[in-house]
């Protein structure tokens, strides 16, 4: 799999799914997606699972493997990489 490409479906899907007012390349991959990153909130938090595990059919178990999923755009990346085994 592509990491670039990933990365760039991953942005899309942050921007869609979630209804940012921000264009997808202007998303830093190493910035972070909740609190001073993007602003997200708890609320976002339960939507991105679900649209992470639907989208690229993953599974998010806990809290835990969400906080360093969703640490950044990259961190997401390499996460569904890793689930993905590939």
């Amino acid at each position: 799999m592509d990491r670039d490409l990933l990365r760039g479906e991953v942005k899309a899907l942050l921007v869609s799914g979630l209804r940012l007012d921000v264009p997808p390349p202007d998303i830093a991959d190493d910035a972070p997606i909740f609190g001073d990153g993007l602003g997200l909130d708890s609320i976002d938090a339960l939507e991105l699972v679900v649209l992470v595990e639907e989208r690229f059919r993953v599974s998010i178990p806990d809290e835990e493997v969400g906080k360093r999923a969703f640490a950044s755009v990259n961190a997401l990346v390499d996460f569904i990489v890793r689930e993905l085994g590939e």
